[in-house]
């Protein structure tokens, strides 16, 4: 069964940075899309950052494109994103998702998902 795991997460003044990690495991990672989700409480998830298998396709929402950046290591097995000039509506549970079919681009995301990570952003 596939594993996802996110780290680090925190508190976190506006302007600064963070980068999360999503180890993935008991599957072939090299081989799925990688994706970053966020939801805040209420709302809906919503896609942040996606990346093919071989890390040459990238996607980012309009919300974080030229802030945020989405990597991978295969060999680890851990997708990161980058994240900086970090403003308030950022704060979210941020979650790592994979898809077997190496997209980038879905309407709805595949099913599975890690236990999410939370990013707050403020004062």
């Amino acid at each position: 069964q596939v594993q996802l795991v996110e780290s680090g997460g925190g508190l976190v003044q506006p302007g600064e940075s963070l980068r999360l990690s999503c180890a993935g495991s008991e599957f072939t990672f090299g081989t799925y899309s990688m994706f970053w989700y966020r939801q805040e409480p209420g709302k809906e998830r919503e896609f942040v950052a996606a990346i093919s298998s071989n890390g040459i396709n990238i996607r980012y929402s309009d919300s974080v494109r030229g802030r945020f950046t989405i990597s991978r290591d295969n060999a680890k097995a851990i997708v990161y994103l980058q994240m900086n000039s970090l403003k308030p509506e950022d704060t979210a549970m941020y979650y790592c998702n994979a898809d077997p079919y190496d997209r980038v681009n879905l309407r709805r995301p595949y099913d599975y998902w890690g236990q999410g990570t939370q990013v707050t952003v403020g004062s």
